[in-house]
């Protein structure tokens, strides 16, 4: 049996009324320990050629994936490197947004789409190819999706990242970057620990305010 708790931030696919739209996440910064470390963050995100580069990077995919069955003229960029604050940490988001030709339906919304660039990478199949190659583990649900599909036509779907699974009595996460010729392998690693620290956080607390019945956890 497997238990899921998701908080992603991140949204891969909405559809509303024929309307479709992807807000990949690029770039990411701690949070301060006061308002001015948080500026300071935030400069830094908002001026790093790096991270603006990888983002760029996966808007042009995901315009490309939505091109495949949007109308023409109609995929376009609505929000383009726009900061948004969370609990631990600062990201780098962009919306997209198109609609969809008549004929085409979810599943084939998916098939054009799945997985999301974001956690692919450019060009994506190669870097699947790749990352298949050199993963020594399956990812199971981690940079899957999570949402509803409507018999409205309307769906929502997230990309599985800030998300725990419980398998028997383990609890688990998974926390990733984006690797590119400029990474810096301290900062891609101390990135991991900055988009983990929510959950981390969260499920230490959990553990503490409930150590007595989880010695008798099944």
């Amino acid at each position: 049996e497997l238990k899921v708790g998701s908080s992603s931030p991140e949204r891969f696919l909405f559809l509303k009324k024929g309307i479709i739209e992807t807000r990949p996440i690029k770039g990411t910064r701690p949070r301060g320990n006061n308002e001015p470390e948080d500026k300071r963050y935030i400069y830094e995100l908002k001026n790093s050629i790096k991270d603006r580069a990888e983002l760029n990077m996966i808007v042009d995919l995901e315009r490309n994936d939505l091109g495949r069955f949007c109308e023409y003229g109609t995929v376009r960029v609505k929000e383009h490197a726009i900061v948004e604050k969370y609990a631990k940490v600062f990201h780098l988001v962009s919306t997209v947004t198109g609609k969809v030709r008549k004929g085409y339906d979810i599943v084939d919304i998916l098939r054009a789409t799945f997985p999301g660039g974001s956690i692919t990478g450019a060009p994506k199949i190669r870097a699947m190819e790749i990352i298949d190659e050199l993963e020594p583990t399956v990812r199971s649900i981690y940079t899957g999706t999570i949402g509803y599909i409507g018999i409205d036509g309307t769906m929502d779907l997230n990309i599985v990242i800030r998300t725990f699974i419980i398998k028997g009595r383990r609890f688990y996460y998974n926390v990733g970057g984006g690797i590119v010729e400029d990474s810096e392998p301290y900062a891609e690693y101390k990135e991991t620990l900055d988009k983990g620290l929510a959950l981390k956080e969260t499920l230490e607390f959990f553990l503490y305010k409930n150590l007595s019945k989880i010695k008798n956890f099944n």
